[in-house]
């Protein structure tokens, strides 16, 4: 084989050090049995996930993965035989699944080298789940390759953890998701920058809302929402809480959006630039609570919003958890325009 078989282009867009670290490792023979792919939604992973399980199977003998061979194609497509996606169902994988999963790993691969099984939102694994999977990653058949993809590692049983190569996506630079937007899905210059500045790093969610606009509609409603509430009254700010407990489906994204918000505030309250700015569309009323909100309150903002978010992840009481937040918002009272 040469040492060169596997190339460092997976035409995806961005990750370049963790598609090398994986190439690496293929040009050595020293492929890890399990990966682990983390990183905030929408980043990637099982994009990245997809790209890895081509080129282990890709049929090219020149560079792989080609992208253009039987096996690169049909796991594009979702319709290679060696390659299989399990989701979650509802809201946490389930041991059922798991068991499944462990009867179709006893058999040799159909037509690949490796039968690769991607495992996606593992952090919405119940416990039992986790359990059933760990003979697998102490034992895994060589034939195997499993990619779990998770949003957090917070909530994963450390021997988890340990048994898989961690592979930790970090957000990509504003101009490579402008770029991408532009010259591969054909949006519209202005249009892209945009995007691309309000996608904290995401491509996936700028290609989502580069082809829909209702992700940005929802993002305007929930970031009015939170300029609403600076200035209610408790009792509306506990009313504001009930109506997010009841779509917890959502609240990790918004809470994402809302920690970027109060992150911009404590910027701008440092005398930072406009332009290092995510939400640079609510630079109006950033602006004010910048300058009539003590730095602290909108450090302990950020803080409670962060907070809150890993309570979620640990399944505290939905509805708790809001209030606490809540009551922890500094009152302010701003003109939005």
């Amino acid at each position: 084989m040469s040492y060169e078989l596997y190339r460092s282009d997976w035409r995806i867009v961005g990750h370049e050090w963790a598609v090398r670290h994986v190439t690496h490792a293929l040009n050595a023979g020293r492929l890890r049995h399990a990966y682990l792919l983390s990183g905030i939604a929408r980043i990637g992973k099982t994009t990245f996930a997809r790209a890895f399980a081509q080129a282990v199977n890709c049929l090219s003998e020149v560079a792989r993965p080609c992208g253009v061979c039987r096996a690169c194609k049909l796991t594009a497509q979702g319709n290679y035989a060696d390659f299989t996606l399990i989701e979650s169902q509802g809201n946490a994988l389930k041991i059922e699944q798991i068991r499944e999963m462990t009867r179709t790993l006893a058999l040799r691969p159909v037509e690949g080298r490796y039968r690769v099984l991607v495992l996606r939102r593992f952090h919405e694994a119940s416990l039992q789940a986790m359990d059933a999977l760990l003979k697998t990653l102490e034992e895994p058949p060589p034939h195997v390759l499993l990619l779990l993809t998770a949003d957090t590692t917070e909530t994963l049983l450390p021997t988890i953890k340990s048994r898989c190569q961690m592979l930790n996506l970090r957000p990509l630079p504003v101009p490579t998701i402008r770029e991408a937007l532009i010259t591969q899905y054909r949006v519209e210059p202005e249009r892209a920058a945009l995007i691309a500045q309000l996608s904290g790093g995401r491509m996936g969610w700028a290609i989502e809302v580069s082809r829909d606009d209702t992700l940005l509609k929802q993002r305007a409603e929930w970031l009015d929402w939170l300029e609403q509430t600076l200035g209610e009254s408790r009792a509306l700010r506990f009313e504001r809480a009930r109506q997010l407990s009841e779509d917890r489906a959502n609240l990790p994204t918004l809470l994402a959006l809302w920690q970027s918000y109060w992150r911009d505030a404590l910027l701008l309250a440092h005398h930072t630039a406009v332009a290092t700015i995510t939400n640079r569309d609510r630079r109006h009323t950033l602006e004010q609570i910048a300058r009539s909100a003590r730095t602290d309150d909108i450090y302990q903002a950020l803080l409670a919003v962060r907070r809150t978010l890993r309570y979620l992840q640990a399944n505290v009481n939905t509805r708790l958890a809001l209030d606490a937040l809540m009551l922890e918002l500094p009152r302010l009272h701003i003109s939005v325009s």
